[in-house]
């Protein structure tokens, strides 16, 4: 077929462009096919890593309810999945918090303060991290383990946990007999409670204390 002169020179550009650019337009096309096809299969993987991670919780939390002698090993072994292959997920500090307080129910406090020393070393959520400090201050001052109690309060409680800290600081200082340090400390949590219900339960520590 014969093409004009017009014709002819566009046909030349154009091979011409191809040799120059084909090469590297064929690379860029499919570097973003590649690239669609690895975020479409990254998600897919998030996707089922997290309802992988979910199985798992609703599983301790079906353990959680269950009262016969095997929920504690169910609840152990549901926690430790999650610990172990989904550390990231935001299933696993939930279902950590919640196996600590199963096994705390059930009098297992070694239990439970194993499932709370692993989140309290977990920097990644620290509202979450505070929580598990402040449980574990508690089950360590059950434990009678109190400068290790002590250990998990100190510092600058963080952000919006001042009261609850000095509150527990209070009580592990109260169970060592150190009863000025435990009213400093019970004074401390009523100055940030405020006018705050529960400023009445730690008044009412601070008059027992003050009248044994």
């Amino acid at each position: 077929m014969a093409y004009d002169l017009e014709e002819q020179e566009k046909i030349d550009a154009l091979k011409a462009w191809w040799d120059r650019y084909g090469t590297l337009s064929t690379a860029l096309v499919l570097a973003v096919a590649l690239s669609l096809a690895g975020w479409r299969g990254w998600q897919w993987y998030e996707t089922h890593v997290a309802g992988q991670a979910m199985g798992y919780y609703e599983a301790l939390e079906s353990a959680a309810r269950q009262s016969d002698d095997d929920a504690v090993a169910r609840i152990n072994a549901a926690s430790a999945a999650l610990r172990s292959d989904y550390a990231t997920s935001g299933y696993t500090a939930r279902g950590v918090l919640l196996a600590a307080a199963a096994l705390q129910q059930r009098g297992d406090l070694e239990g439970a303060r194993d499932q709370l020393e692993w989140l309290a070393r977990d920097a990644s959520d620290p509202a979450l991290q505070a929580v598990a400090r402040l449980r574990l201050a508690g089950v360590l001052l059950s434990l009678e383990h109190y400068d290790a109690a002590l250990g998990q309060l100190q510092g600058t409680p963080p952000a919006g946990f001042g009261a609850l800290y000095h509150d527990r600081r209070g009580d592990v200082l109260a169970a060592q007999g150190q009863k000025d340090q435990a009213l400093q400390a019970w004074h401390q949590a009523l100055d940030a409670l405020g006018a705050d219900p529960a400023a009445q339960v730690v008044q009412l520590k601070i008059d027992a204390l003050n009248g044994a």
